[in-house]
């Protein structure tokens, strides 16, 4: 197949902008958020059921581009498929909805389009607006001039980009089950009490005593203490003025928007970095390290798996004693809301270092500890091997996706019959 086939199409005649659907308001319906969706992620990360009252509207196969900053910048895109057919949802109104044009457009082709930079340059130059508010023009948009290759060609170059995406989703749904296995046998062991005892039977229904402490009854011999004495909590730190020091490269810089934008219990790479002179004015953190953080999107637990400078919107642990980082972890997660509710802030909740190192959980018996230890290590590890394989396989699809849009690499087409 020749390049030449390979037609400038204006974008409006190719795809369909926002299409007209119907929902009947107060019908109760799947709505999709704009926190549902990952940068660069095509699954959307689930749904809530609600009434409707308004909001872009748009069925399974339609892809959802946020319009506004800084969300479009961040690459949150993603297509539709948790609806049922023929069933009618809505989301966000900063969402543009682009809808595939049977026989001229393939539905697949517009999601890689619309993450791919020839579309994306498009839609982030046309953006107009207040400072943080700004949205992208979705005339101007519409009106934008690409090369479009036949539609078999755009299903043939959705096919290769999908199969890496599938196995990253696969690679994602396993990560989960084995987090929610791993919390839910935290909860069975060190919040319900029921660790297999000596002769390997649970061990608050077998009978096993309970003593009193100030969090309620507990095992005997396990103990109630302060966060901060069994563990080291620094603050991240900022050079100041940030933009002074940031670069394209040098030293990854972790912001607290990472603890949000992260669907993984593990930081892998920044967007941003320090300047070697900024480093020294920072807090660095070597791979492995557990932090939290503490302002904006306070209380949630990430693992290192890089060297970097962190942000003083997060709080970093080291040095345990009588606990691990793993156990910490999983505490911090089922104590969120209890920690929460001691934060200040009226715009944005802050977690003050304090407020943590004070904050009382429970401690097990070591013997108890050192029981499960092995597999909440074998279970991030296997979580943290996938969580590398998908990074890896996302550098490959993004490196693909420009030269396969622009025709660059070209795929071959068997002839329909």
């Amino acid at each position: 197949m020749s390049f030449n086939e390979w037609r400038e199409e204006k974008l409006e005649d190719v795809i369909e902008f926002n299409p007209s659907e119907t929902i009947k308001k107060g019908k109760v319906v799947k709505k999709i958020g704009m926190d549902k969706l990952m940068p660069f992620q095509r699954k959307i990360e689930g749904f809530v059921v609600t009434k409707y009252t308004s909001g872009t509207k748009f069925r399974n196969g339609d892809t959802l581009l946020a319009r506004i900053t800084p969300c479009l910048e961040n690459g949150k895109t993603a297509q539709v498929s948790i609806l049922e057919e023929g069933e009618v949802g809505f989301g966000s109104t900063e969402f543009i909805v682009l809808r595939e044009k049977p026989g001229i457009s393939d539905r697949n082709f517009i999601y890689y389009l619309s993450i791919s930079p020839k579309l994306r340059d498009i839609a982030i130059k046309s953006m107009t607006g207040t400072s943080g508010r700004q949205r992208a023009q979705v005339d101007v948009i519409k009106n934008s001039i690409i090369k479009l290759p036949p539609i078999e060609e755009q299903r043939q170059i959705a096919n290769i980009l999908s199969s890496l995406d599938e196995k990253i989703e696969i690679n994602n749904e396993i990560n989960k089950k084995l987090e929610e296995m791993a919390q839910a046998l935290f909860k069975h062991w060190f919040v319900d009490f029921e660790f297999p005892n000596e002769n390997d039977e649970p061990y608050k229904s077998s009978g096993g005593e309970m003593v009193e402490s100030e969090l309620g009854m507990i095992p005997k011999g396990w103990k109630v203490t302060k966060i901060g004495d069994v563990t080291k909590i620094v603050r991240g730190a900022s050079p100041r003025p940030i933009q002074s020091y940031l670069s394209n490269t040098g030293m990854p810089w972790v912001k607290i928007s990472d603890a949000s934008e992260s669907n993984t219990k593990y930081i892998y790479k920044t967007k941003e970095f320090i300047k070697n002179e900024g480093i020294s004015k920072s807090r660095v953190v070597l791979p492995g390290t557990l932090i939290l953080s503490n302002s904006a999107t306070p209380g949630i637990p990430k693992f290192m798996l890089i060297k970097a400078c962190v942000h003083d919107g997060w709080l970093i642990f080291n040095d345990y004693k009588d606990i691990s980082k793993e156990y910490l972890y999983y505490c911090l997660i089922r104590e969120r809301e209890g920690i929460l509710s001691l934060s200040n802030g009226s715009v944005f909740r802050n977690l003050k270092t304090d407020i943590l190192k004070n904050y009382k959980i429970i401690i097990p018996d070591n013997k108890v500890l050192n029981k499960i230890q092995n597999y909440f290590f074998t279970t991030n590890k296997e979580i943290e091997k996938r969580t590398i394989e998908n990074e890896v396989l996302k550098n490959i699809r993004d490196t693909l996706l420009p030269k396969l849009m622009s025709g660059e690499i070209r795929v071959p087409v068997e002839e329909e019959k």
